[in-house]
């Protein structure tokens, strides 16, 4: 199968990275510090929720991949703005989460059947399997960062894993969520595929949406 993703398709990914590197952003006022309750499995369910959308309109470990560089450079510069290196732990390391969280989807859709993955059911179930294994990729970043993964206060246990139900739990709902919202942008775009084929919607819509999505970042950290 070929990777290249079609004009149309690319825009989408990059509006869908634009809203979830701003939905990353939204956790700006604890950036500075280590997570301490369950904020990151949050998160790994709105990643997730994410990554199905970008699938179901690429069909493509491209189209995942491309929107995790969109997030991951937007994460950078939502460092920039508090003048945070990148080696900083509450930067590096949710960095490698959003590459952990896409391996992990990958690595679940490619072990369960297509035909599963058309199901409500197999859809949870994939949500499920991808969060439970992100979880567990987590604790694995000291070692491709060089700083520890977050642990529970008190104890030197990995918060990804102590708070793993709850990501399990919501990306079990998020996941088939993701698929549903990838599957009515595809059909938004047949009933307006003149537009979506024009110029307008492939060159000008989605870097509007990264440049209002990264403005929205700054005034946020600005008023913060």
């Amino acid at each position: 199968m070929s990777q290249k993703i079609p004009s149309p398709q690319f825009a989408n990914i990059v509006m869908l990275g634009a809203v979830w590197g701003f939905a990353e952003a939204g956790l700006g006022l604890g950036l500075q510090r280590c997570a301490s309750l369950a904020s990151g499995s949050i998160m790994t369910g709105v990643a997730l929720l994410f990554i199905a959308a970008a699938w179901v309109l690429t069909r493509r470990a491209a189209g995942v991949v491309l929107m995790v560089i969109l997030v991951t450079l937007m994460k950078m510069f939502d460092a920039l703005l508090l003048s945070l290196p990148l080696k900083h732990g509450a930067v590096a390391n949710p960095i490698f989460a959003f590459w952990a969280e896409a391996l992990a989807f990958l690595i679940v859709i490619a072990v369960i059947k297509e035909s599963l993955a058309q199901k409500k059911y197999g859809r949870a179930a994939l949500g499920a399997g991808a969060a439970l294994l992100a979880v567990n990729l987590f604790p694995l970043a000291r070692f491709a960062t060089g700083i520890p993964a977050c642990v529970y206060p008190g104890t030197g246990y990995p918060l990804s894993l102590y708070y793993a139900p709850i990501a399990v739990g919501l990306s079990f709902l998020t996941v088939p969520l993701g698929f549903w919202i990838g599957e009515r942008i595809a059909v938004t775009e047949s009933a307006h595929e003149a537009f979506v084929r024009g110029k307008a919607f492939r060159y000008w819509i989605s870097p509007v949406t990264m440049a209002i999505c990264l403005l929205l970042m700054a005034a946020i950290h600005l008023v913060g």
